[in-house]
């Protein structure tokens, strides 16, 4: 069944991300995404994920921008239909903070949203799972990123 499929795509695309092979990756979690929003809605947990899932990609082959395009477009309908504390919201609030530390073309703006954002994220991960759960001290590890990258643009 549709189901079925998918999710062995979803399994292959992660395989060709272990592996290295971003490019490949993205073009099978754009046609699980396309292909979840025409079955399920763009509101849809697995269409949620599976956007999530490009996000990343496109971060990892660092095309900030479009990353940045599409969490823009997804964060609200993550906020709007599984709240703020829901483990996809959160993530792509990471990865807002991921894209805006690791493109090179940041500006003290974007690192400034960055530090906000990767603040928020780490207040709502300490309250939901606790200081010891690894996304939190992850999350720590990026918050000091911010830190260093806005130090970059002190005088």
């Amino acid at each position: 069944d549709e189901k079925s499929i998918l999710l062995a795509q979803s399994g292959l695309a992660s395989c060709l991300e272990h592996l290295g092979r971003f490019d490949e990756a993205l073009v099978l979690q754009r046609g699980i995404y396309a292909r979840r929003v025409a079955r399920l809605g763009a509101a849809h947990h697995d269409s949620l994920i599976s956007a999530s899932n490009i996000i990343v990609t496109y971060t990892n082959l660092r095309r900030f921008a479009e990353a940045r395009s599409m969490i823009l477009e997804q964060l609200p309908i993550a906020n709007r239909v599984l709240g703020t504390d829901h483990r996809i919201t959160i993530s792509l609030q990471r990865n807002v903070v991921i894209g805006l530390l690791e493109d090179d073309n940041s500006t003290r703006e974007d690192a400034l949203q960055a530090e906000r954002m990767a603040n928020d994220t780490l207040s709502r991960l300490r309250r939901v799972y606790g200081a010891q759960h690894p996304d939190t001290i992850t999350m720590e590890a990026w918050s000091r990123r911010v830190h260093k990258k806005l130090e970059q643009f002190e005088p």
